[in-house]
């Protein structure tokens, strides 16, 4: 069988008498896209923090490729290949589009490469017309595709992306998804996502944390229909 892109074993956060993630195993193929969902508090942004770094696991292993990367510094994960998108765009409002994408594509590019890094990017994010204003004066969805592209021109071969539509309009939502659908033609991606419209838009196969734990794993349609998943997440959403 193919080693697994990501793969976590017996995962565990405590702090202090607080358990926020309990033992929980998860598989990501190479290429794969896999939405996670589940209420406020269910442990989510502190699975992210694990893989990325920001976290040391209590116990448990996060293998990357096979190779454990449990207690490796951030940095040295996101040289990896990892890459992550915050929920708060994490840019320099000051700063042009142009020069934000730049300044992450130098980190790993020469200079003569990195200038076509950043014109491909803004073009794959759509923002072109927008290149030389400030990111400090874009509107909410477009600061957000301007950190997705920052995280892009790195050339991650994992992208974590935490709630990407979250306050977006229905347009930018949209565009968003299909974004979301390009980026996974080449690369894999995990979805920290309440919207169910968007899940529905991107997703194939959704895990569903509650209390720490992994309450259950399914294609998108079979867990809008799950009467557990309803009761505990989507309620009317998944109805609308």
């Amino acid at each position: 069988m193919a080693v697994p892109l990501l793969e976590t074993r017996d995962l565990t956060m405590h702090f202090g008498g607080v358990r926020a993630v309990h033992n929980v195993n998860f598989t990501l193929a190479e290429g794969e896209l896999r939405c996670l969902i589940g209420p406020n508090g269910a442990g989510k942004s502190t699975f992210f923090k694990m893989l990325t770094g920001q976290l040391e696991p209590s116990h448990g292993r996060v293998l990357f490729r096979g190779r454990d990367i449990s207690h490796a510094h951030a940095h040295e994960i996101a040289r990896l290949g990892i890459g992550i998108k915050t929920q708060v765009p994490n840019v320099f409002d000051g700063l042009s589009v142009r020069e934000n994408i730049w300044l992450a594509a130098s980190r790993i590019h020469s200079v003569r490469h990195a200038n076509g890094v950043v014109d491909e990017m803004l073009a794959r994010i759509g923002l072109i017309p927008a290149a030389d204003r400030l990111v400090g004066q874009l509107a909410h969805g477009q600061r957000q595709w301007v950190e997705l592209g920052i995280v892009l021109s790195t050339d991650p071969v994992l992208i974590l992306l935490d709630e990407p539509a979250a306050g977006m309009t229905h347009e930018e939502v949209q565009k968003t998804a299909e974004l979301v659908r390009e980026i996974n033609r080449t690369k894999a991606l995990i979805v920290v996502e309440h919207d169910m419209q968007f899940i529905r838009m991107i997703a194939k196969q959704v895990t569903v944390f509650n209390q720490g734990r992994v309450l259950v794993e399914d294609a998108v349609e079979d867990i809008l229909r799950n009467p557990l998943v309803r009761d505990i997440y989507l309620g009317k959403q998944a109805a609308a």
